[in-house]
């Protein structure tokens, strides 16, 4: 799973995801790629069951970006515990994700199969998401 080799604070707020992306939002290395269109929490095993679909359709054909890291902790209480005593342990780690935000890139393949696979990818995310191609005019 992709979580943080250290990070300045253990625990930290859950913050709010109002507004669209301003960075990560355009297509950088691919010339596909598959864009969220709502604000989401997506956990690091989200991420890797996503990149595993993607990799499994393309069959070593192509490369893949993701572009997205978790580095936020998100802490539990235990089950049955009373309020106060402290916040709990952290037990995941999420990305941000803001509308417009690209999380994950494509090259190398036909746009049929890129499709497909960023389809398949979709469905292993909390949000949903849109099929972006890059313009060759740019």
């Amino acid at each position: 799973m992709l979580m943080p080799k250290r990070v300045k604070r253990r625990r930290v707020h859950r913050g709010r995801m109002t507004g669209v992306a301003t960075r990560g939002n355009t297509l950088a290395y691919g010339d596909y790629g598959l864009v969220a269109t709502e604000p989401c929490w997506i956990k690091s095993n989200q991420i890797e069951a996503a990149r595993i679909a993607m990799t499994r359709y393309i069959k070593r054909g192509g490369q893949v970006w993701i572009k997205i890291f978790p580095d936020k902790p998100v802490t539990k209480k235990p089950a049955e515990t009373r309020m106060g005593s402290g916040k709990g342990s952290p037990e995941f780690w999420v990305a941000v994700v803001k509308p417009g935000r690209v999380l994950f890139e494509m090259n190398g393949v036909s746009e049929e199969i890129a499709r497909e696979a960023l389809r398949l990818a979709s469905h292993k995310l909390p949000c949903k998401t849109k099929f972006v191609k890059k313009e060759e005019n740019v």
